[in-house]
């Protein structure tokens, strides 16, 4: 019996061994020598050391079709498990390239959705390190079903558990839109591509010559597509900034961001009393404000290269965790356009769905104005973002501290769409439209008719300017509850958060609504 037993020991620890090895040491140096980490490598950075627990390590294909009979590994191209990440459950998946390029079918859809359906039961995140050549094409059909069942998932997720995506090899076809379902997307740079259809498609299809980087790579997606939240130099980095990311997020929807120890001190920030430039059409950097406003060096800033007029993120204020949305004044003036609004308007959401109070600095003089902007829809999409804050359910706090102009004013979490508290510093200018616009138009024969145009134009732009250039207007109507010194604005911040913590309001009961997609 004990023979049997030691035989049966044997035959599991050279079965573990072989799991272990992936595909083998030559493919293992291979994947090392692109400057790329082996699956088990990445999730040994991303878990608590000694806290991960594999899952179906013993698992292998069930096709015969191209010699795949002959090709069996251990654990099928992924490894999926569950550990800790700075002492909380997460759940996570690893694509190992060295098995048959990471490529993905039955079994390997399988490990991946079961994951996720733990995730989803036990509330917990779900974080996918992707590295896959894509569909594995002998199993046919098959393969696109197993991306159609963690589609399906993703959606079933999103908004219950936070999902996170790194990209950290190839991800193409069918295998970029479970990253794009996700609230999170992570890319490498010079080692991570997404694209739908690669390069050599692409040149057939349309003729045009362009590069795996051009076409997918890191820098594309931060800056033209918006498609990438976060690109690191290497994957190490990426897992660092994916274990931020987690920090600032609940486990899951039913429950808040855990507040750090936080010891009060004096709360007044006198630099913000000095950052308005004196000429009102002057830029000025908002992460300034932002870095005065919250708990040093805690901004964590998303999407940082996209859409640069607006600037979103994640922050602590007094140890508690708050979600970011500003416009820029130093790029086009923070004017919101059909990048900007998309961008905060995903975040906003994504905010409002795992309870992340929001904090709205605001400086805008309107939407870009432009036959692109109109053809391309900035109705459409500029009401995204008006639906997102009016959906939103979490603390709403807004501080204008200069410009809030027509439309823009409405949509930048106004107290008319349902913001908690509204404060304005005394340079805010909260009108339809600026001064100089306004007079124009309200009067224009009486410039026209003037010995001198441009010195009535002046005269009248001041007038209106004296009628409206200022916040009082909205205060005496309640749309701004305070107006402050912007050295009072944290302590004010930490004041309403605190007051809000236990905030309840309730949507009416419907399906779903109809967000402008």
């Amino acid at each position: 019996m004990q023979n049997q037993f030691n035989s049966a020991q044997e035959r599991l620890e050279k079965m573990r061994e072989d799991a272990l090895k992936g595909g083998g040491e030559k493919r293992i140096e291979a994947q090392h020598a692109k400057g790329k980490l082996t699956a088990r490598e990445r999730i040994s950075l991303l878990m608590d050391p000694g806290t991960f627990e594999e899952l179906g390590m013993l698992v292998t294909h069930r096709s015969t079709n191209f010699g795949l009979d002959k090709q069996k590994f251990l654990g099928d191209g992924v490894v999926t498990g569950y550990g800790k990440v700075n002492g909380r459950l997460v759940y996570v998946f690893s694509q190992d390239f060295t098995v048959l390029g990471g490529s993905l079918a039955e079994a390997h859809a399988e490990k991946i959705c079961k994951i996720m359906e733990l995730a989803l039961e036990n509330g917990a995140p779900v974080v996918g390190l992707n590295d896959s050549g894509g569909a594995r094409i002998q199993e046919g059909v098959v393969s696109l079903g197993g991306y159609a069942d963690i589609f399906y998932r993703n959606v079933q997720a999103s908004g219950v558990v936070p999902q996170l995506s790194l990209i950290l090899g190839p991800c193409a076809g069918g295998a970029v839109y479970s990253p794009a379902l996700t609230d999170f997307t992570f890319m490498v740079e010079g080692s991570s591509f997404m694209f739908v259809t690669g390069p050599n498609v692409v040149k057939t299809v349309t003729h045009e010559e362009v590069s795996s980087e051009e076409l997918g790579g890191a820098k594309t997606h931060a800056t033209k597509s918006g498609v990438t939240h976060f690109t690191a130099p290497h994957e190490a980095a990426a897992i660092e900034q994916a274990k931020a990311i987690l920090g600032f997020l609940p486990q899951n929807c039913e429950e808040d961001p855990i507040a750090l120890d936080y010891s009060p001190s004096d709360e007044k920030r006198p630099k913000l009393d000095s950052l308005i430039p004196e000429n009102t059409q002057h830029p000025y950097d908002i992460r300034e404000a932002i870095n005065e406003i919250t708990d040093a060096d805690s901004f964590l800033e998303v999407q940082k290269d996209y859409a640069e007029n607006i600037v979103i993120g994640y922050a602590r204020l007094a140890g508690r965790s708050v979600g970011i949305v500003a416009n820029q004044p130093a790029f086009l003036a923070g004017v919101l356009d059909i990048h900007a609004s998309i961008k905060a308007a995903r975040f906003v959401r994504t905010c409002d769905a795992f309870n992340v109070p929001l904090l709205v600095l605001e400086d805008v003089p309107g939407f870009l104005p432009g036959t692109d902007q109109e053809w391309n829809g900035i109705i459409t999409h500029g009401a995204k973002l008006l639906y997102a804050f009016s959906e939103a359910t979490i603390p709403r706090v807004t501080v204008i501290t200069r410009k809030a102009y027509g439309g823009a004013y409405d949509v930048m979490n106004s107290r008319n769409i349902g913001a908690d508290m509204v404060y304005s510093w005394p340079t805010a200018e909260i009108a339809v439209m600026g001064a100089k616009g306004a007079a124009e138009i309200i009067f224009r024969k009486e410039i026209q008719g003037a010995d001198d145009p441009s010195a009535k134009l002046a005269e009248k732009e001041a007038e209106y300017a004296e009628l409206f250039a200022h916040p009082y207007n909205a205060a005496a109507r309640g749309y701004v509850d305070e107006v402050i010194s912007p050295s009072d604005t944290r302590e004010k911040l930490i004041s309403a958060f605190e007051m809000l913590e236990n905030k309840v309001r309730n949507n009416p009961r419907k399906k779903h609504g109809n967000v402008p997609l």
